[in-house]
């Protein structure tokens, strides 16, 4: 484990590891959900100062809700920094792709900072369709240049 807090609401813990973030209920009184979510599988964690909540959303498929779920944490510290860096560092590429002025998709690679495979998706702006024929097949050539450029050796 390198970092941890403490959430009021839902009691539990936040354990940050070098290969995910866990989220473990309090034994006596956690409502809380266990959860496991390796860092590439975070789309974002927004952080509230004001309110003392981290929101965590992961990445999810086009067309299905986004699991998210907020935390009032009761000392982040440590835990919001390891948290920023491993999900910045299981960025590997991401390269805007325009269909309509800045309206398009992007073609994402992460990798979990700790080592593995590359995991590549597209993420669609609001308003881009991708069962579109011309957004489908752009979407495959900007993922298949993407990946003769990157390989998986990265």
């Amino acid at each position: 484990m390198l970092a941890a807090a403490a959430s009021r609401q839902p009691a539990a813990w936040l354990l940050g590891t070098r290969r995910h973030l866990s989220v473990v209920p309090d034994p006596v009184d956690g409502q809380a959900a266990s959860w496991v979510w390796p860092w590439e599988d975070v789309q974002a964690a927004d952080w509230d100062q004001d309110a003392g909540r981290l929101t965590i959303r992961e990445v999810g498929a086009f067309g299905r809700p986004r699991v998210g779920e907020a935390y009032l944490l009761e000392d982040a510290g440590l835990l919001l920094q390891l948290v920023r860096e491993r999900v910045s560092a299981s960025v590997v590429l991401q390269r805007q792709v325009p269909i309509v002025g800045r309206r398009g998709f992007r073609v994402i690679a992460r990798r979990n900072p700790a080592g593995g495979p590359l995991h590549w998706m597209h993420e669609y702006d609001e308003g881009v369709d991708p069962n579109d024929p011309q957004v489908a097949r752009l979407a495959e050539q900007a993922l298949d240049a993407a990946r003769a450029e990157v390989g998986d050796s990265i």
